[in-house]
């Protein structure tokens, strides 16, 4: 998929989109689904998983939401948002047919050519599913073209288990390994029980084509990549997604900025072996 660069005269003026679908998935997350309006966007608008957009809610402010939507499905955009401060809660208050402002696509997204053909394991915690919904649906909708795909995902209790239709619509498909793990369960939940990192127990990798894709809080990526190393994939092909730290999405604010590197320009997608270049760059 060719990427295309549609230059601005400012990159800061936002593009006018209207909410054509609301989904409530838990007490704090919605899916929001969003079209743009008649203009130059409309017909233009194209993205990598992984990519983020800025959103506008006018008078209020705006933020960095990474794009939940895979690229396979045209004409709309989607994003998954947790209620967490003023402007997200504004967000929240939005009905079918209200207009925001949307900027972007920004950063560089999953390395979707260089993932063909490997083995894929995906590992999202709580929210960080979110993003990597975005990759897990383009694989899908371009199986052959990949290897074994495995789903590892964990939150803290089934309540705030997100995208709970796809999840069952995953685990039913013939080619998609999926296990759900839950911090602690209820009087109705039967899977697994115990954090995303107990779920590695579940099966053995042949690793020397594998990937793995990372996505979730701090402390997710601390015992994730231990797992992950102890198994033998290579630093190279562990990709970590640090969208939690994306500001301005055009390197002007440096608010992202990791050592040598800006987030939101050279990320949000960076390998291990990126990430630990960096982090000695500090």
């Amino acid at each position: 998929m060719v990427q295309l660069q549609i230059k601005k005269e400012n990159v800061y003026v936002p593009d006018l989109a209207k909410l054509i679908k609301k989904r409530k998935m838990t007490e704090w997350e919605t899916l929001f689904t969003f079209e743009f309006v008649e203009g130059r966007m409309k017909d233009l608008f194209t993205y990598k998983p992984g990519q983020f957009v800025q959103l506008s809610m006018f008078g209020i402010g705006e933020a960095p939401f990474s794009i939940s939507s895979s690229p396979t499905k045209r004409g709309y955009l989607e994003l998954g948002i947790r209620k967490t401060g003023d402007v997200t809660n504004k967000i929240h208050e939005l009905e079918v047919g209200d207009v925001v402002g949307i900027r972007g696509p920004y950063g560089n997204g999953f390395p979707t050519e260089s993932l063909k053909g490997r083995d894929i394991l995906f590992v999202a915690g709580g929210i960080g599913l979110v993003p990597l919904r975005s990759l897990i649906n383009y694989v899908i909708d371009n199986r052959d073209d990949f290897g074994e795909v495995t789903i590892f995902y964990g939150t803290r209790s089934p309540d705030l288990l997100l995208f709970k239709d796809e999840l069952a619509a995953w685990e039913a498909l013939d080619d998609i390994d999926l296990h759900v793990t839950v911090d602690a369960g209820d009087d109705d939940w039967k899977g697994n029980v115990g954090v995303v990192t107990t779920l590695f127990k579940k099966k053995k990798f042949k690793t020397e084509n594998l990937s793995a894709v990372v996505c979730g809080p701090p402390i997710v990526y601390k015992f994730v990549v231990k797992e992950l190393l102890d198994i033998g994939v290579g630093k190279d092909q562990i990709l970590l997604s640090l969208e939690r730290k994306m500001k301005c999405g055009v390197g002007k604010c440096a608010h992202c900025q990791i050592g040598h590197k800006l987030t939101c320009i050279d990320g949000p997608v960076f390998t291990l072996f990126q990430v630990e270049q960096m982090q000695e760059a500090i």
